[in-house]
């Protein structure tokens, strides 16, 4: 054999690794055969042969030794490898087929307590460790344990009892122990050598293909409530502040239930989950924390794509014709939280506000200010869910706006009067009061960025939007238009016979968030604002009847205070709700951008900067006004009303945009043209004295709460417009058309009688209304009796018919007093003396209505013809017939 031969014969031989080189190797075999010369050299040269022979069998024993060697060495590595392995997989699942002595292991890698699985360690023959081709069934056998601690087994020498290593390898639910695994593995990947990262990477893989199956057929797992499992899962995660590594581990399961839906589809997998949410919910109260985790967990639901989808889809009511069906949804229960009563009228186990009389003013505003605290913080997470569905995909943003506008068209009949009637059909008919509260609320935090002073977006309004009629899904959904039902409404004029819309291919957010938005505090907000009127009402009765009782010492003296508890516990629980700081101030932007683009519309503006108004206001050929429903003007009149009635220091802090409110109210309150509807023009004379300053009520002139407000209404530009249209109000609310037009037309003037003393009292307002004056006298003769003389003529006949029937009603009065002195009433049976007593309690507050508006009527005829500036003391508390002397 040649060298070259040789060589190569050593470098084909597996075994020559075992050496440093193949040198080495071939010096190994030279020296096994001198050793073996040496050993035959005495049997003589004249064996020639067979010494050949013995030397090539020598040759052939050292080659079985290195083979053996090598086989051994490789046999260590494998062995040393194979117990890495079976480390590794104990440290991640906690389990093991290894029952030994534990000061018989080796390692310092082993966990101190895992889970004994004898049963699979019999299957594998004896085979007492784990390898890759058990573990997926060492991980099944583990999961189906109904009690695996009691399976545990120590694996150190270690004798001191651990609760944490007994609790993690014990753990009986598989949700969380399959998390604890993912973790474990997770841990294994970033610090195991390079020939163990393979088996630490599939571990982890077992993880989450396990858990897909676990969440596919939980029937399997007998004892384990799976949803409610991933559902505590993610809590722990949001308090334990390692919800990134829960996030993790579910993408990786929704990868996995996506990538194979044949078995079930995700959104069957998920919507257990949805259920249990909906159990847990619906019992939680505004106050407690753990609402706000289970917010800040469906948070996540609405920013994740594919769990999102399963939400906006399970949240769709059963009929959706019917408004309280959406309350029964899951976020239909979250938006039914509030502090309000759970059902009306039952005062009885509600946490708040118990017992007023028995509680300080501070705190019962301590109390509103907690609860102030927490609505705040509720409502943010219910705007940042509807703006996580809205942004996330068009498919959420289509779904969730179709909720909103099928929500809103099945509950239109709260704002019907018979609704208020009825409260057991309502209940059963329409969402809650809470419910539309905290939507209004969220919407209006929606609506904010278009809300911003001078902001180029809030004229990109389409007022069409409202005079779309029915269109199918397919189109809602291209034209962005959700909303059913609207062209029904009435609008602010009436569409010329020749005057067609002009429909865009597709409306942008801003017009629908504001459509939806102020239809919402249409049939939410309107409605709480006239139950706290009319709880503030019977309180006052209330107050009054219990006073007199407790003087007399009657009997019904406890039963009325009872009552009054109870009342007073609803009113309070009204107006924490209604004057939450944050949502106020939002709706104060709300109105006043609203002000301002419907006076833009009047001006006929459809660019998106703002013109200047100028007077007299042009005239518009088919205005948009056509397609503007009336609730729009409506909302603002019933919120700057409320604000003056129950949250007047609001009105102070906004006082820098009350010019927007009283460029609205100039260009409306006198132009039929821009708004038909008397009865709505005449609620913007109620709105503008609920923001004019009332100087008479500040107790301390250094400390003026209305001194923004004076300075705006004595700066306002358009001044001499706004007292005219205010008078012309005051004349055209003579005839509305309406069968109640005359009694009504009473209770629309009254607060025009302040704002007109108010005018009288300043300059500028004063001078415009007498050169009404001047141009009346000037034409007393003319076809069309000029506007001044006719509110003159209608202030005179109210005053006489004013003054008449509140003579009447007190002679009424008089005469029912002395029956019931002279003892006529004793002996009338218990209804028939209740009937009178009724019968003297609504004389009392007729003639006291009457007496009050005859003395505003003739205090306003007395400044008005005096030339002398009024103020709230012009005109003394009289009586009727007293002042009718002093007219005359």
């Amino acid at each position: 054999m040649t060298d070259q031969e040789n060589n190569n014969s050593f470098s084909a031989n597996p075994f020559a690794a075992l050496f440093g080189s193949v040198a080495e190797a071939q010096q190994f075999v030279a020296g096994q055969k001198v050793q073996l010369q040496q050993k035959t050299g005495e049997d003589g040269e004249d064996s020639q042969d067979e010494s050949d022979n013995s030397v090539s069998e020598s040759l052939d024993d050292c080659d079985d030794s290195i083979a053996e060697i090598s086989r051994s060495f490789r046999s260590q590595q494998e062995i040393c490898e194979q117990l890495n392995i079976n480390h590794m997989i104990q440290r991640i699942f906690l389990i093991t087929l290894d029952n030994s002595d534990p000061s018989m292991k080796s390692g310092n890698g082993i966990p101190l307590r895992c889970v004994y699985l004898e049963d699979l360690g019999s299957e594998l023959d004896g085979q007492d460790w784990l390898d890759m081709d058990n573990v997926e069934q060492a991980l099944f056998t583990r999961l189906l344990l109904q009690e695996p601690g009691k399976y545990l087994i120590c694996m150190t020498s270690s004798v001191a009892p651990n609760l944490s290593a007994d609790r993690d390898a014990g753990e009986e639910h598989i949700i969380p122990f399959l998390f604890s695994c993912f973790q474990r593995a997770k841990k294994e990947v970033t610090k195991v050598p390079e020939n163990l990262l393979p088996y630490a990477v599939r571990c982890k893989a077992l993880t989450v293909s396990n858990s897909r199956t676990v969440l596919l057929t939980p029937e399997i797992y007998q004892g384990q409530d799976v949803p409610a499992q991933l559902v505590d899962l993610m809590l722990e995660g949001l308090r334990g502040a390692y919800f990134e590594e829960v996030s993790e581990f579910l993408e990786d399961i929704i990868e996995a239930l996506l990538a194979d839906e044949e078995v079930h589809t995700f959104s069957e997998v998920f919507q257990p989950v949805f259920d249990v949410l909906l159990e847990r919910v619906k019992d939680l109260d505004l106050c407690q924390m753990l609402l706000y985790t289970y917010l800040d967990l469906l948070l996540y639901c609405t920013r994740q794509k594919d769990i999102a989808k399963v939400f906006v889809k399970y949240i769709q009511p059963q009929d959706p014709t019917n408004g309280h069906q959406y309350q029964k949804t899951l976020l239909g229960v979250i938006l039914s939280i509030s502090c309000l009563l759970r059902t009306p009228g039952v005062v009885e186990n509600h946490g708040y506000f118990l017992n007023p009389s028995r509680s300080s003013p501070q705190e019962i505003k301590v109390q509103e200010s907690n609860i102030h605290q927490f609505m705040a913080q509720f409502h943010e997470k219910i705007y940042q869910l509807l703006k996580n569905l809205l942004q996330l995909s068009p498919d959420t943003k289509h779904l969730i706006l179709s909720w909103l506008g099928n929500c809103l068209h099945a509950n239109a009949g709260r704002g019907k009067i018979w609704a208020n009637q009825v409260p057991e059909i309502f209940m059963q008919t329409y969402a809650s009061d809470s419910f539309f509260l905290n939507l209004g609320a969220a919407l209006l935090r929606l609506c904010q960025p278009f809300c911003k002073p001078k902001s180029a977006r809030l004229l990109t309004f389409n007022p069409t939007y409202c005079a779309l009629r029915e269109i199918n899904e397919e189109e809602r959904k291209t034209r962005n238009a959700h909303m059913k039902g609207l062209d029904k409404e009435t609008c602010l004029i009436p569409v010329a016979s020749d005057q067609q819309p002009e429909f865009p291919q597709t409306f942008n957010l801003v017009t629908e968030n504001l459509v939806l938005t102020q239809y919402t505090l249409h049939l939410g907000f309107h409605r709480l604002h006239e139950q706290m009127v009319k709880v503030n009402q019977s309180l006052h009765r209330l107050q009054g009847a219990w006073r007199d009782a407790q003087q007399s010492g009657s009997p019904t003296a406890e039963n009325l205070r009872e009552q009054f508890e109870r009342l007073m516990t609803i009113y309070l629980c009204l107006k924490a709700a209604l004057s939450e700081p944050q949502m106020l101030q939002n709706c104060i932007h709300l109105q006043v951008s609203t002000a301002l683009l419907l006076v833009q519309i009047a001006l006929g503006n459809r660019g998106t900067e703002p013109v200047t108004l100028i007077f007299p206001v042009p005239d518009v050929q088919h205005s948009a006004l056509a397609y503007v429903p009336e609730f729009f003007a409506d909302n603002l009149g019933d919120f700057f009303i409320f604000l003056r009635r129950f949250a007047d220091e609001v009105l102070e802090t906004a006082a820098e945009s009350l010019e927007q409110i009283l460029d609205f109210i100039t260009v409306f309150t006198g132009c039929v043209e821009r708004m038909k509807n008397p009865h709505l023009r005449a609620k913007l004379a109620e709105v503008l004295e609920a923001v004019m300053p009332h100087l008479e009520q500040v107790q301390n002139p250094l400390i003026s709460s209305v001194f923004h407000r004076q300075k705006i209404f004595c700066s306002y530009r358009h001044a001499p417009h706004l007292a005219e249209a205010l008078i012309k109000v005051f004349v055209d609310i003579e005839f509305t058309g309406d069968p109640h037009q005359f009694e009504q037309k009473f209770n629309y003037r009254r607060p025009m009688y302040p704002i007109l003393r108010y005018m009288w009292g300043r300059d500028t307002y004063r001078q415009s209304i007498k050169s009404l004056a001047d141009y009346a006298s000037e034409n007393l003769e003319a076809v069309n009796p000029p506007l001044f003389l006719r509110f003159l003529n209608l202030l005179m006949n109210d005053a006489v018919f004013l003054l008449d029937e509140a003579i009447q009603y007190l002679s009424k009065i008089k005469i029912q007093q002395i029956e019931r002195d002279r003892g006529d009433w004793d002996g009338l049976s218990a209804e028939s003396r209740r009937e009178k007593e009724s019968s003297l309690l609504v004389l009392g507050q007729l003639a006291r209505f009457h007496n009050i508006m005859s003395n505003e009527t003739i205090g306003t005829l007395a400044f008005l013809t005096s030339g002398k500036r009024a103020k709230s003391c012009d005109v003394p508390r009289k009586t009727p017939s007293q002042l009718a002397v002093t007219l005359w």
